[in-house]
């Protein structure tokens, strides 16, 4: 028989793909989700074969052993993970209610006998010192996402007096943990006994909790629950050692990503030892077996599981015999014969079908990794991680949105705006029909605003551009769409940024798959000399810098800004070198004090691409944006046109139009000041001028100079604009920033997700926009007081 093939049997009803625990009897009702993928794990294995090796006497294992006959070298099924060696590449468990008295103990000590580690539950019956005495190789913890991080704290503490080998935390919802009645559990710290444990716990377990337990303990950190690349990627981001993959066909893509960085086990559906060493040859290092082990223990106590682990393992070796590789890490993707899948099966089967109904056929779900790279890029998830620390800690004060003070706004405005605009129209000459259909139709696609901006950047940046070189866009990232979508035409083409820089412009390119190269920028702010170094290097690799991104005036995330010698420097270099500069400056016009002229307004060349928005000055909720594009475009015909007009050929193939409601509350904002938006911005200025040098104020109050210098920390004195920064002698990442909200109620942004190539590590973004004096006098003071425990003084 030239083929071997792993069994087939049906798979036991609570099984988790997801490390969740098992309970001590099938369950009656519908299978969960994680039955399910279990259940297409079996399936799975059992479409694959084994492909026979070369014949020695290995190959000969099986029936040598069966027959009390030496056989001749047997494979060697040691491994080493985690920087610990085991007889198998088995992770025994995980195991929840015990199967009968002493069944936690009895699995533990079995396992350890056998040279293995195995998984008990932060709810065991015994304590976790008593059973990692019991072992010579040190058990997993299955811990939890709980509601109070105190418990979590006092487990941890204990585990980590005991000895425990790892920690194993599963993402996802709390469902998944078997409801049942405890004792109070001394691990934990808590009084009991609980009905339901899962009163202890919160609903779900994401990534923010990975990467407080990863600041939390020095313990090896599993995740487990990973359903993809993208997934185990955004493990180990935060701070994972390994990670638990739910199902066989997703092993080899993560095996792919994680690259040998950290081991990859799957749990779910393991049987039998063809099992195991398919997994194996799938891209696992070791898999999750708790089915086999909680029969033998039902049927023999601890004899039992002896013998269900004696058993794996022997049918393991014999699959490693048969396929004659010698040890484990011999084991690859040639010894598998797998079969065809059966991708129509329905993953239930349907009541009360017509009989001459054709069966359902169920839609194949999507895998991330077949979707487009961008949408697992951390770029894309670094707003999302905020939002999730903000609602998670709603009584901490944020630093971290930089969006206008609600205080300024006046839902009666707008109506006003309106009016404004609709008698605009009428004084035009419009009649009713055409007032009518300005404001209901679509519009042109370039923006029916273009002359009211155009007058108002004369009035108020003295930029002189026509109408014809602007494009109205649903806010500044449209704009940026638009542009890179222009400019890039090909692999070579790239982006320069001043970094630390804006993350929507680097997510605009991660969409358009623009490569992106930074410019950093030094203690000073950005150099010419950098960026043109920048400018050759590229070229020198064979690639064509197309365009250079910069906000000129306190950018977001620095507040640095251009004086006007590095302006002028920036022009003659762009025009020198033939690239194009990205001018985007949403916070001119709401800070107080003398401005530097636009970078536009002294284009002499149409070098620069003005990237504007009304966000900042008007209201957000518009979300009209706009670009000035005046630059020639030359065709195969000699015909002359503009780049505002390529643009407008994109936009009408992406949004149409922009809102011509919104236009119209934007144009009316506009017309009211006479185009002014400086002046419309006086006291909005002010405030944000006061709320900046307030938050200055209070940083040296709570921390001065010496004390600053004493603990290596450095702050910028922004001149105007939304953002300062802090360097830091911690880590500002994820982990201090759960800390930081968590224990002192203080939320700010880490300064690493705004560099491109890496870097910030130290950094900490503070937004002074959007609070009240008193959260920045309060605000201030929590975040001194987290910096100076985070520093260790």
């Amino acid at each position: 028989m030239a083929e071997q093939n792993a069994d087939n049997s049906e798979p036991f009803a609570h099984e988790s793909a997801q490390g969740a625990d098992f309970p001590p009897e099938k369950s009656r009702g519908a299978p969960s989700a994680d039955d399910r993928v279990s259940a297409a794990n079996r399936e799975a294995f059992g479409l694959i074969g084994l492909r026979q090796g070369a014949g020695d006497d290995r190959t000969r294992g099986t029936r040598a052993r069966r027959a009390g006959r030496a056989s001749g070298a047997r494979p060697e099924t040691t491994v080493k993970i985690l920087d610990r060696g085991w007889a198998a590449p088995l992770v025994v468990g995980p195991l929840d209610a015990p199967a009968r008295p002493g069944g936690e103990l009895a699995v533990v000590q079995a396992a350890a006998a056998a040279g293995l580690p195995a998984v008990v539950s932060a709810f065991a019956e015994r304590s976790l010192a008593e059973l990692v005495s019991a072992a010579d190789v040190p058990p997993w913890l299955r811990t939890y996402a709980f509601r109070d991080r105190d418990t979590a704290r006092h487990l941890i503490a204990r585990a980590e007096d005991a000895g425990v080998g790892a920690l194993l935390l599963a993402l996802g919802d709390r469902s998944r943990v078997r409801a049942r009645h405890v004792a109070a559990p001394a691990d934990l710290g808590v009084r009991g006994p609980f009905d339901d444990v899962r009163t202890l716990l919160r609903d779900r377990a994401d990534r923010a909790d990975v990467v407080w337990l990863r600041a939390a303990t020095a313990l090896p950190l599993l995740v487990a629950g990973v359903d993809d690349a993208p997934d185990a990627r955004r493990a180990l981001d935060a701070g994972a050692d390994g990670v638990v993959v739910t199902a066989l066909d997703a092993l080899p893509e993560v095996a792919e990503a994680v690259a040998g960085r950290c081991p990859v086990l799957l749990s779910g559906g393991v049987r039998r030892g063809a099992d195991v060493l398919a997994a194996i040859a799938s891209g696992a290092d070791a898999v999750v077996a708790g089915h086999p082990v909680l029969d033998g223990l039902r049927a023999g106590g601890r004899a039992g599981v002896s013998e269900a682990l004696d058993g794996l393992v022997g049918e393991f070796a014999d699959a490693m015999a048969f396929t004659a590789t010698a040890t484990v890490t011999d084991i690859g993707p040639e010894v598998l014969r797998t079969g065809p899948r059966r991708a129509d099966r329905p993953p239930d089967r349907l009541p009360d079908r017509p009989p001459d109904r054709p069966p359902a056929r169920a839609a194949r779900p999507l895998r991330k990794s077949e979707l487009h790279a961008s949408v697992s890029d951390p770029v894309l998830d670094t707003m999302t991680f905020l939002n999730e620390i903000t609602s998670r800690y709603p009584e901490a004060i944020s630093f971290a949105p930089g969006r206008p003070y609600d205080g300024f706004f006046d839902s009666e405005q707008i109506f006003g705006h309106l009016r404004r605009y609709l008698d605009h129209l009428a004084e035009q000459g419009s009649s009713p029909r055409q007032v009518r259909t300005a404001m209901y139709q679509y519009g042109p696609t370039a923006g029916q605003i273009r002359e009211i901006i155009a007058d108002s950047l004369r009035a108020d940046e003295n930029i002189d551009v026509p109408a014809e070189s602007i494009v109205v866009t649903v806010g500044a990232q449209e704009a940026m769409l638009l542009v890179l979508r222009a400019l890039i035409s090909g692999p070579d083409d790239v982006l320069l940024v001043s970094s630390p820089c804006y993350v929507g412009i680097t997510g605009a390119a991660r969409l358009l798959d623009v490569a992106v190269t930074p410019v950093d920028e030094r203690d000073d702010g950005f150099s010419c000399a950098d960026l043109e170094a920048a400018i050759r290097s590229e070229r020198a690799r064979g690639r064509r810098p197309r365009a250079f991104y910069v906000v000129p005036d306190h950018s977001n995330p620095s507040g640095a800004t251009l004086g006007p010698r590095a302006r002028a420097e920036l022009l003659e270099l762009a025009g020198r070198h033939g690239i194009l500069v990205l001018e985007d400056s949403p916070y001119r016009l709401v800070s107080p004090g003398p401005r530097h002229p636009a970078l536009k307004s002294m284009d002499q060349g149409h070098t620069v691409v003005h990237i504007g928005s009304f966000s900042k000055t008007v209201f957000p909720g518009a979300r009209v944006g706009f670009v000035v594009a005046d630059q020639p475009v030359v065709d195969d015909a000699g015909r002359t046109g503009l780049l505002a007009d390529e643009l407008a050929k994109i936009k009408s193939m992406v949004t149409v139009n922009t809102s011509s409601l919104s236009q119209a509350a934007v144009a009316g904002a506009l017309l009211a000041a006479d185009g002014r938006v400086s002046e419309l911005n006086t006291a909005a200025a002010a405030y944000y001028g006061d709320a900046m040098a307030a938050t200055l104020r209070e940083l040296d109050r709570h921390l001065p100079a010496e004390r600053r210098a004493a603990l290596g920390v450095h702050r910028n004195e922004p001149t105007g604009g939304f953002f300062l920064t802090l360097r830091v002698p911690f880590r500002a990442d994820n982990a201090a920033l759960i800390r930081s909200a968590q224990d002192f109620g203080v939320i700010w942004t880490p300064m690493s997700y705004f560099h491109p190539g890496g870097g910030g590590p130290h950094g900490i973004r503070l937004s002074t926009s959007y609070l009240t004096p008193a959260q920045i006098t309060e605000g201030t003071a929590r975040l001194a007081r987290f910096i100076e425990a985070q520093s260790g003084h």
